[in-house]
């Protein structure tokens, strides 16, 4: 499975907005393209609450680490909690 970035929903959302300012497109493609559009609004909306949730998960993480509530021999470290691989 793809493991996409915000910034490939950035982009996702970008390429829909150049195809609603597209002014050569037929009205039932304008339609067409309205539709699609609250769909991926919506979408959207769903990835960057996700997004969201996963960074307050992260901030309370470290706070209790740092507040001696969780010891930090479980290697607690943003890019653990947020899961991003780290480079070598």
């Amino acid at each position: 499975m793809a493991r996409n970035k915000i910034e490939d929903l950035k982009n996702h959302l970008f390429a829909q907005l150049e195809r609603l300012n597209d002014e050569t497109i037929s009205e039932e493609q304008m339609r067409s393209e309205i539709e699609k559009s609250k769909a991926i609004e919506g979408i959207a909306k769903q990835i960057i609450e996700t997004e969201r949730v996963t960074i307050d998960k992260a901030a309370l993480m470290l706070k209790a680490v740092n507040d001696g509530f969780i010891n930090n021999n479980i290697g607690c470290s943003v890019s653990n909690i947020l899961g991003i691989e780290q480079k070598s």
